[in-house]
């Protein structure tokens, strides 16, 4: 299993403030993090454009995802890309062609990424997974931060996981929504690598720094470590 990623969204950071957010949450040794772009028609939410993203890509070194939750995708990833995302992750949902999308994706230099919301099958994306770079499952109904983990998504994890290890390819296997220090080890014992935590780490008491602290520790706890594999490749993040 790959080292997992603590991967924070800027979905409840600051907006006045992004530029400062971001770089705190490059302090606290994150390893990449997400731009939720929402708007307002495939989920009923607003949020950030490519000029934001673009004027944040100084504060910080890790990589960026851009998770476009936005319908006609296909017309803005050439902007996302521009604004220095390395990873580009678009719905089945409402990309009519997603093979198409994909493969523009990679032509534009960035990693092709799904996101399933959690009533899509995974059977919407079996025969394009040759083109898929990264697999993201929802485990909120998306459009805003804060809500509850739905756990009834953790056999889909689990199947998603036994879909990506039959490729033979090293295809991080993502999780969106709820994820919390409370929730991550059962996304975790599920099959999941890479854990997007949003509101958890910039509720959390101690700042984000102890976030992402405590959500490596419980990975660490829930993962069960390979014979002669120390457990600091696991609490160590990067």
């Amino acid at each position: 299993m790959r080292t997992p990623w603590i991967v924070p969204s800027v979905l409840n950071a600051d907006p006045g403030r992004l530029f400062d957010e971001v770089a705190r949450l490059d302090a606290a040794g994150v390893d990449a993090i997400q731009w939720d772009v929402m708007d307002g028609h495939f989920v009923p939410n607003l949020t950030f454009g490519p000029e934001f993203i673009k004027a944040c890509r100084g504060a910080t070194a890790v990589p960026y995802e851009a998770h476009l939750m936005i319908e006609e995708p296909e017309r803005w990833i050439d902007q996302y890309v521009e604004a220095g995302c390395e990873t580009v992750i678009v719905h089945p949902e409402v990309s009519v062609h997603l093979h198409r999308t994909l493969q523009e994706i990679r032509r534009l230099g960035a990693k092709a990424g799904v996101a399933l919301n959690p009533h899509t099958p995974l059977e919407a994306i079996r025969h394009v997974l040759g083109s898929i770079d990264h697999l993201l499952v929802m485990t909120v109904n998306p459009g805003f931060g804060g809500q509850a983990y739905i756990a009834e998504m953790e056999p889909k994890i689990a199947e998603a996981r036994k879909m990506i290890d039959a490729t033979g390819r090293d295809i991080p296997l993502e999780v969106d929504g709820g994820i919390s220090p409370s929730t991550i080890g059962a996304a975790a014992a599920a099959g999941a690598d890479t854990f997007v935590v949003g509101s958890a780490l910039f509720r959390d008491p101690g700042g984000v720094a102890a976030g992402v602290a405590q959500c490596r520790a419980n990975l660490a706890e829930a993962i069960e470590v390979e014979a002669g594999s120390p457990i600091s490749a696991i609490a160590g993040g990067k």
